[in-house]
């Protein structure tokens, strides 16, 4: 079964979709934020046409593990995909997965626009990797 992660920002969002074994995350596309109102109905719309049976989505949480307001934003999202959708949504930590994508991204040459466009989209695959990699990792 397939599972989307969901990298949730202010301005953009990045998607990426694991393989049919959940074993590598791809990177999918990003999709403006705006409109706030419809953003879950269309991220249950990408989940149906890419045949997604979960949905994980990015917990921006501090460093020291606190909730701030874009965790509470994220959790509020998380609901409402999963009544749009109808599919079983997890929040996962994502603490310094757009770091991380920001830095593989300048380590590979990429130039700072097409960083700017791809960062989101990369995110949200090393979210689900490492979400893929615990899952597989995981005892039981």
């Amino acid at each position: 079964m397939r599972i989307l992660a969901v990298d949730p920002g202010s301005k953009r969002v990045g998607l990426a979709l694991s393989d049919p074994t959940e074993t590598i995350a791809q990177p999918l596309t990003t999709i403006a934020a705006e409109p706030m109102e419809t953003l879950a109905g269309r991220l249950a719309a990408v989940a149906r046409s890419n045949e997604a049976a979960r949905i994980i989505v990015g917990l921006p949480l501090r460093m020291d593990g606190s909730h701030g307001p874009e965790a509470a934003a994220a959790r509020r999202l998380a609901s409402q995909i999963e009544h749009e959708s109808g599919l079983p949504v997890e929040l996962v930590d994502e603490r310094l997965t757009t770091a991380a994508a920001e830095r593989a991204l300048i380590t590979g040459g990429v130039k700072r626009e097409a960083r700017r466009a791809g960062v989101d989209r990369v995110a949200a695959t090393m979210l689900l990797q490492s979400h893929l990699e615990l899952r597989r990792n995981k005892p039981g």
